[in-house]
């Protein structure tokens, strides 16, 4: 699995980090590292654990060693993998070919393509449907919003589609390496998202032709938005957005 790749990546550097801080928000869930470094990832809190704990590990994150905790990443639980997910992306450090820009600056859209949208990203609906034939939206609980599927529709549509831009959440809930697989057409396959791993040495295996997520400049003011409930409007300049084309 892509999880297991982005570990075995970060082995070395993960072995050398701690986990300074843990923040589980109703939007996004934060991890800092010792080094100051940190990283976000999507908080599935309606997938959260009944009962006053969501968490088993509650109280006991800090001071964990960064290489267990990113291990989490391949949990079952929706909020665990979130932990271990923001904890990878705290360790990478943004590539240096990384432009700070925002997708629509970078995605390349033709008049006649069919974009395939995993999951709901608002800004980008109009754009698109200005710039392709046609679009197509896969939520897991879609509105009523024109062309919206629900998510389990995906493998059936995805496969005619030329662009294809996947929430970088779907690695928490392990559904990624499946998507990636359903995208057989894709010209232009894009991973978005605050919990985009931004390793081009993984992802280029995969097809994957464009990451665009975040690199955060300020751990103290995200900790203290996502603590807040906050979500991607609210992260302002505690973060960096970033768009890396992996295939020239």
């Amino acid at each position: 699995m892509i999880t297991d790749e982005l570990l075995d990546s970060l082995a070395e550097k993960a072995q050398h980090r701690v986990v300074e801080d843990v923040r589980i928000g109703l939007g996004y869930t934060a991890v800092l590292l010792d080094d100051g470094a940190c990283g976000l990832a999507y908080t599935f809190r309606d997938e959260a654990a009944d009962g006053c704990s969501v968490l088993q590990q509650a109280g006991t994150v800090a001071g964990r060693a960064a290489k267990e905790v990113a291990a989490w990443a391949s949990a079952l639980d929706a909020v665990t993998a979130a932990v271990g997910v923001a904890t990878l992306n705290a360790l990478i450090e943004p590539p240096s070919k990384a432009l700070e820009a925002d997708l629509r600056e970078v995605i390349r859209v033709r008049p006649c393509d069919v974009v395939g949208m995993v999951g709901y990203f608002g800004p980008l609906v109009s754009f698109l449907r200005q710039r392709a034939a046609r679009l197509h939206i896969f939520e897991r609980l879609p509105g009523q919003e024109e062309n919206a599927f629900p998510a389990w529709t995906a493998p059936t549509l995805l496969p005619e589609c030329d662009v294809v831009i996947i929430t970088s959440a779907s690695l928490v809930t392990r559904a990624l390496d499946d998507l990636l697989e359903h995208a057989v057409k894709a010209r232009e396959l894009v991973l978005l998202g605050p919990s985009t791993p931004m390793l081009p040495e993984v992802f280029a295996k995969h097809r994957v032709t464009l990451l665009s997520g975040v690199h955060v400049v300020d751990g103290a003011s995200l900790l203290r938005v996502v603590s807040e409930g906050g979500g991607t409007r609210d992260f302002g300049t505690a973060v960096r957005k970033l768009s890396l084309r992996l295939d020239g």
